[in-house]
């Protein structure tokens, strides 16, 4: 098997070709998110290895050579796909002057899981998604079976805003509403999780509203919105995007309720297991000095159990280059983007 750049026809039916990757797909594979990014200065690759396809996103660094990220990729399934595919993705990089291949496949995270990618030689590095450890929720039967699954304080809580008059709503991706969410989301962060700046987060929540694949929603007490959420539904995954509540809460479960919207959302759109995206690690779930407790707690709301993933590696392709970007150009980049454009490289 070789691996080659994609044809204009499979880009052109990009999105079937990725659902169809062993791992059923990934929305961070996807056109849309290509396209995204292709808007923020990456180059998108479309890369095609027998059946599996894979996006790269692709930077050149003066000097170095060229940096491709596979973002939640490659989609592969088992470390043994992963070692099948790595000659020629190497082979590949370095006759396009690639000096490094940052990877990041959903593999579930295990000693056995991290010994055989140690054995690849690869090198473990600060996830770049949100979701390396993270809550999902089987959505696969019916919305009654899907209610009792949900753990009992979730239960409580969705029963208890609609009780006190909760109302969610399924709303256009208006500029208005964008930028009524986009402050909502802001005031959310406070420091605690990065923000890209609105218009990134405008073009998202339109394009994928716009391909079908993207729901802004709000919950109102009476004609004040107290939360907002963004989801998107991709063939058998659904993932909640973005999230966001007013600080003084004056009823309670809002938020609760409107991830059940959400849900009977995505069950419309055949969606089986849905991402909550993004969870402190399993080991560190009940800690309450970690930074992201609270949004640990919230989803755990709904399902205990926390999924940990691998996280991050990168392939190294020229050895000398790689060493001088770690050592010095991916610290003055990442501190260049911060100053100047208020967020990350990736």
């Amino acid at each position: 098997m070789t691996i080659r750049f994609a044809t204009p026809t499979e880009i052109a039916q990009w999105n079937s070709l990725v659902l169809n990757n062993p791992d059923r797909g990934n929305i961070l594979q996807g056109k849309e998110f290509a396209d995204q990014k292709q808007e923020d200065g990456w180059t998108p690759r479309y890369l095609r290895y027998d059946s599996l396809v894979i996006l790269i996103l692709e930077k050149r660094v003066f000097g170095l050579g060229g940096i491709w990220y596979a973002p939640k990729g490659p989609g592969i399934s088992t470390t043994r796909e992963l070692k099948k595919l790595l000659p020629k993705l190497r082979k590949l990089a370095a006759e396009h002057n690639v000096f490094m291949i940052k990877v990041e496949p959903e593999l579930s995270e295990s000693d056995e899981t991290r010994s055989d990618l140690m054995k690849l030689e690869l090198v473990r590095v600060r996830p770049i998604q949100p979701n390396f450890s993270t809550i999902t929720l089987d959505i696969s039967d019916n919305l009654t079976s899907v209610m009792a699954h949900l753990n009992q304080k979730g239960r409580h809580a969705i029963n208890r805003a609609k009780r006190d008059g909760v109302q969610t709503r399924m709303v256009d991706a208006t500029d208005d509403n964008c930028r009524f969410m986009y402050d909502l989301l802001v005031a959310t962060a406070a420091g605690s999780f990065a923000v890209r700046d609105y218009d990134y987060y405008k073009r998202f929540w339109q394009r994928y509203a716009s391909n079908g694949l993207g729901q802004l929603f709000f919950a109102y007490v009476d004609t004040d919105v107290v939360a907002g959420a963004y989801a998107i539904a991709f063939g058998e995954k659904g993932t909640y995007k973005d999230g966001a509540s007013i600080r003084e809460r004056t009823v309670y479960g809002a938020s609760h309720l409107l991830q059940w919207q959400i849900i009977e959302w995505m069950k419309a759109k055949g969606v089986n297991i849905y991402d909550l995206c993004g969870a402190p690690p399993s080991s560190q779930i009940k800690n309450p000095d970690h930074p992201h407790y609270g949004i640990g707690r919230f989803k755990t709301s709904f399902n205990k159990k926390v999924t940990d993933y691998v996280g991050a590696y990168d392939i190294i392709i020229n050895p000398t280059a790689y060493k001088l970007w770690r050592k010095f150009g991916e610290r003055l980049i990442m501190k260049l983007y911060r100053i100047f454009k208020h967020h990350g490289y990736y």
